[in-house]
């Protein structure tokens, strides 16, 4: 759900979750069609995975940014941390969608805790995995933060565990408002808690799979069309 300013505006927050949702959508599409624009598009992007926009400038009017200032203007501060989410969050998309063409690695709904868990085996806490995931939540600055994600959108690509591009862009453009970071831990950490596995083969733990388990028996090969 997305709230208004009294102007009519979107809270930055909510355009930036439905810009990056709109943009990860269509990117997705593309690519899982084989379209050739689409897979060049994933594979430029996957460059900035796990960096900052400010370093990778060659991406500069490929991560759908502009699409932030179509309808309404953004401060400076505002403009900053919205690029910068939008940014992460795009290219990471790129990275765990790569060599997966026949599933959504962009689903509504996956938490980040949730996805995070999913790696886990059934009942029990895995815990190099469950360390990973506490750096993320205590990282000190942007860049601790893309680089630890990375390494757990990594680890989710590898078991084909999708993840919901257009909430983690809102929550990384929350972390960094005044007391944002701790909502949004608390927020990573109640979806890892709350998740809880299918009972059966014939239940859906997560949306949009590409099967009922999230797992496919396709291993790390990358395809001829993620060749860059």
């Amino acid at each position: 759900m997305t709230a208004t300013l009294p102007d009519g505006r979107l809270q930055v927050s909510d355009l930036v979750h439905q810009v990056v949702g709109e943009f990860v959508s269509e990117l997705q599409k593309g690519y899982l069609l084989d379209t050739s624009a689409a897979v060049g598009h994933l594979a430029q992007l996957r460059r900035g995975a796990g960096k900052l926009p400010q370093d990778v400038p060659e991406l500069w009017g490929l991560t759908g940014a502009e699409r932030l200032y179509q309808e309404q203007s953004l401060s400076e501060v505002q403009a900053t941390r919205a690029e910068a989410a939008a940014f992460l969050a795009v290219t990471l998309y790129a990275l765990h969608q790569q060599s997966r063409p026949n599933q959504r690695m962009h689903a509504s709904g996956a938490e980040l805790g949730a996805a995070v868990r999913r790696l886990m085996p059934r009942g029990e806490i895995d815990e190099p995995i469950r360390r990973r995931f506490v750096r993320v939540g205590t990282a000190g600055s942007l860049e601790a933060l893309a680089y630890r994600l990375r390494e757990i959108v990594s680890l989710l690509r590898r078991e084909s565990i999708p993840l919901d591009y257009a909430l983690l862009a809102r929550q990384l453009y929350q972390a960094h408002t005044p007391d944002g970071l701790e909502r949004v831990r608390q927020q990573w950490g109640r979806s890892f808690h709350n998740y809880r596995p299918p009972r059966n083969n014939g239940d859906q733990a997560q949306p949009a799979q590409a099967d009922q388990s999230g797992r496919t028996p396709q291993d790390e090969a990358t395809t001829d069309k993620d060749v860059t």
